[in-house]
């Protein structure tokens, strides 16, 4: 991964490259911001620029041994820590063991997602950096490096360390190696122990800009579609949710008619209907039965704006709009606090397997009350 091949972020890039450039490289970085921005991607360029022998204006020059490694993350100063779930059937217990396949996933596609990987590696089950990880971690930088000055330990998703992990490396943080760098790449950094946390040197990574993204559509994708609006405001900044909105155009329809159903049975409050509902949602795999009630919540919240006559803040394509011209005027002041928060409950329930069947009943009653309630 090079600068240049991370999308946006040019005065975030700058500061990072002018930081090495003065070799005043903090120990222990973290890089925090949402989900599909370019973290990991960002944190593997400085990396990867950081252990170059030929710096060239500001990028890696690609063609030194370290940068031909760097090419496939297999640089023996490069080391990697990430979530896994056990499995004692096919001797999965550590990071080391599922190396290889992180390594040709980052390198297939640096904004992968966490419920990607562990959709890849253990059907969407919940990941965790467990305990033994932290001696790995300690084991492995009490080595001197192989090639070059530094040994670095990039860590994806360190909210994900048990409590044991997380206690291990705050040890290492306080008393580090020398010329180690820690690079913790978090879409949650609050959930990160905050005496980790208060010893890092923190970099924000914000959203992608819409001109950046809009360029990355077409320089990379060759996305040329009247719904690039439409992806570019729904991505909200995240690559990797853009990737998504494309690829999931079925998926799309499918939540959509989903919504059109839900919001048309919770105001008719036909039960044998609502059945008929409620179990195609639950024959859904879990995520995308998030993922529908998420993108609920995003229509809620653009039927309400609609009412706003702000059309520039209408992030709905034509079908929602067309739906929404006839929906909206439900939506008002007096109830859509309380639909989002019903909706969000769903989701988190559903996210900590409630079963789904009595979540969504459960829902479509609150909404019924919820709808019917007068504006004034």
């Amino acid at each position: 991964m090079f600068f240049r091949d991370v999308i946006g972020h040019k005065q975030l890039k700058e500061k990072l490259i002018a930081m090495v450039d003065s070799g005043r490289i903090p120990h222990a970085q973290l890089y925090a911001g949402p989900a599909g921005v370019g973290k990991l991607p960002l944190a593997l360029a400085v990396a990867r620029y950081i252990c170059c022998e030929h710096r060239v204006a500001g990028e890696s020059c690609g063609e030194c041994p370290s940068c031909v490694q760097f090419s496939k993350l297999s640089h023996p100063d490069l080391h990697f820590v990430f979530p896994i779930a056990k499995n004692s059937a096919s001797g999965i217990s550590k990071c080391d063991d599922l190396l290889d396949s992180f390594r040709q996933s980052v390198v297939s596609d640096a904004y992968i997602s966490l419920d990607d990987w562990m959709s890849a590696i253990s059907d969407g089950k919940s990941g965790q950096i467990y305990t033994n990880e932290g001696d790995e971690i300690i084991r492995k930088l009490s080595f001197k490096a192989y090639s070059g000055q530094y040994k670095i330990m990039v860590i994806w998703a360190p909210e994900k360390m048990n409590d044991g992990c997380a206690n291990r490396l705050l040890k290492i943080l306080e008393e580090p190696p020398g010329d180690t760098v820690f690079m913790l790449v978090s879409d949650n950094p609050e959930q990160i122990l905050g005496t980790i946390r208060s010893r890092c040197q923190l970099f924000a990574v914000p959203p992608i800009s819409a001109d950046d993204m809009r360029y990355a559509l077409h320089e990379r994708l060759s996305f040329d579609s009247i719904d690039e609006e439409f992806i570019v405001r729904n991505s909200m900044g995240s690559w990797r949710k853009a990737v998504d909105l494309i690829n999931q155009t079925d998926e799309a329809r499918q939540n959509f008619d989903l919504f059109v159903r839900m919001m048309r049975l919770a105001w008719s409050l036909d039960i044998k209907e609502i059945r008929s509902f409620v179990e195609d949602v639950a024959a859904l795999g879990r995520e995308q039965q998030t993922r529908f009630l998420q993108n609920a919540q995003r229509l809620i919240r653009e039927n309400f704006v609609l009412r706003l006559d702000k059309p520039e803040i209408s992030y709905m394509s034509a079908d929602e709009k067309d739906f929404a011209a006839r929906f909206s005027r439900f939506i008002h002041e007096k109830n859509v606090v309380r639909i989002m928060e019903e909706l969000e409950m769903a989701e988190a329930q559903i996210a900590q397997n409630g079963n789904s069947r009595i979540i969504m009943f459960h829902t479509m009653f609150v909404l019924y009350k919820l709808l019917k309630k007068p504006r004034c």
